[in-house]
Formats: structure tokens, C-alpha cells, sequence
């Protein structure tokens, strides 16, 4: 297999308001856009986003009622201070603010209109040593 791109399908409620929110604050185009669906792009490493109207029929019928909960959609970025006062300066729902881990992982989240978290992670030295090592994937 040889992975080309990443596309994180979301079905939300309103399609308009999540475009919106990632349009306005974390950079993306729209690259499609129809009634209840959206395709999103950036011209970096970000994975590309297209939402979906909770409801649409172009999904099978078990799907069509779910909407995003429960997941953490994560962007590793450099200058994550500058990223962090940006997004707050222009009124960016920030939900979770910026803090810093043992392990050496500093982030903050954002939450949109239809409840999808977005975190921001930049690595640095951890202050505490590793854990041991899980098994790897067999």
C-alpha cells in the first residue's frame, strides 16, 4: 500500500459553520462544496477535511445519523505559543488552554460550532524520563 493523502470525512450537523471555523481559523480552502457537503484542503502536511450534513444520503443509511463526537482531530505544528495567542487575538473558541506535559508534549484545543476538537501539539524534551516501550504492531 502506498498512502497518497489523508481525508478526515466528518458528519456534522452544520456544514456551514464548521467550514467557517476552519476556513477562518486554521487556514484551509475550500476545495468542493455542494449542499450538505463540503471539501476542505491546505497546502501543507494537514490532513484534508471533508464534511458531511448529518442526515445526507450519499452516506449508507447505518451512517447517516451519526455525527463526530468523541474524536481529537491533532495538527503537530511549529511556534505553538504564536499559534496559541493568534487564535485567542481572533476570538478563537479555545476550550482547552496551552500546557505543557512531562513527556515533553505542549498543546492546546480548540472546539468548533459542531463540537469537533482540534488540538495543537508541538514536541519538546520531555522533564520526565519514558516509559517503558509497548510491544510494536505485529
Amino acid at each position: 500500500m502506498n498512502v497518497t493523502a489523508s481525508t478526515l470525512s466528518l458528519t456534522v450537523a452544520d456544514v456551514d459553520a464548521s467550514r467557517e471555523f476552519f476556513c477562518t481559523h486554521l487556514g484551509y480552502e475550500v476545495a468542493m462544496a455542494a449542499d450538505g457537503f463540503a471539501s476542505l484542503t491546505r497546502a501543507d502536511a494537514a490532513a484534508d477535511i471533508v464534511l458531511l450534513r448529518r442526515g445526507i444520503e450519499v452516506l449508507p443509511p447505518e451512517q447517516r445519523d451519526k455525527q463526530a463526537t468523541g474524536l481529537i482531530f491533532a495538527l503537530t505544528v511549529t511556534g505553538i505559543e504564536a499559534e496559541e495567542r493568534r487564535l485567542r487575538e481572533a476570538g478563537a473558541p479555545i476550550t482547552m488552554p496551552l500546557r505543557e506535559e512531562p513527556w515533553g508534549e505542549r498543546l492546546f484545543q480548540l472546539t468548533d460550532p459542531n463540537g469537533i476538537v482540534v488540538q495543537f501539539v508541538e514536541w519538546t524534551e520531555p522533564t520526565e524520563p519514558a516509559q517503558a516501550e509497548e510491544p510494536a504492531c505485529s
